[in-house]
């Protein structure tokens, strides 16, 4: 299976934990934010995903894992968010939220009425069947990725809004709005409690707290601090370190 899985994610492999119990899935991030991607593009990645007969999705089948496309949009955009689920997304992760408005706009873009204002009818999202706008409020997932100073202040508000299921943190954008240089983000105490402090909203509002890992490592560490949405790494950061491997197998590193 070719195609980026940067979006929500920079990886394919995401912690989630259910109850005390944590549970792998592969989730299949199709890049936007950042990328030049068309509708084709998506439509098309997605088709690829739900392939059975693709050997990677083989091999997730065969150590049990949930598939779930999932996307970050580029922006809080209620015509771009609906277009992306009338394509068959999921999930969807909004970036710089900073305030309730914010949450509440991309809540309500993700679900039809009465409980949202998505607009009806729908294109290849058509696949899951005809009782598909039957299921789909209660099963789309959103997540808003927390990531300034102004976000964490309001971060139990936010979360707290209808529709909002969970959040991810993006460190290195939080760090930055703090004024703390990010790669100096995990040693400072400011930066950590700003961290617990999403932590407890999430707590409060019977939401998930998810955060970005750069590394397997970093995402076990954080889900012992109780994230519970994780990205575990980068697709170019894996095939890099294989490829690192390889070469030391061989001798040539």
């Amino acid at each position: 299976m070719t195609g980026t899985v940067s979006a929500i994610s920079r990886s394919a492999t995401h912690t989630m934990v259910k109850g005390n119990s944590p549970t792998i899935r592969l989730v299949v991030g199709l890049g936007v934010e950042g990328d030049a991607h068309s509708g084709e593009t998506v439509k098309h990645r997605s088709r690829v995903a739900r392939d059975p007969n693709q050997p990677n999705l083989r091999q997730v089948h065969l150590i049990h894992a949930e598939l779930h496309d999932e996307l970050r949009i580029t922006r809080n955009d209620f015509t771009m968010i609906g277009r992306l689920l009338d394509e068959g997304m999921l999930g969807i992760v909004v970036p710089m939220v900073h305030t309730v408005e914010d949450a509440r706009a991309a809540a309500a873009a993700c679900r039809f009425p009465p409980v949202g204002t998505r607009s009806w009818g729908w294109a290849h999202a058509s696949i899951y069947g005809d009782d598909y706008p039957n299921w789909i409020n209660e099963q789309i997932f959103l997540a808003v990725q927390i990531e300034s100073a102004q976000a964490v202040e309001n971060a139990e508000a936010i979360m707290a809004v209808p529709g909002v299921d969970g959040c991810w943190v993006g460190p290195a954008d939080l760090a930055l709005s703090m004024g703390i240089h990010p790669r100096d983000a995990a040693k400072n105490e400011s930066h950590q409690r700003a961290l617990e402090r999403v932590i407890a909203a999430c707590r409060d509002t019977g939401t998930i707290p998810g955060f970005a890992a750069n590394t397997p490592e970093e995402a076990v560490r954080r889900a012992e601090q109780g994230f519970r949405y994780l990205t575990a790494g980068s697709d170019s950061g894996f095939l890099l370190d294989g490829a690192s491997a390889g070469l030391k197998t061989l001798g040539l590193a």
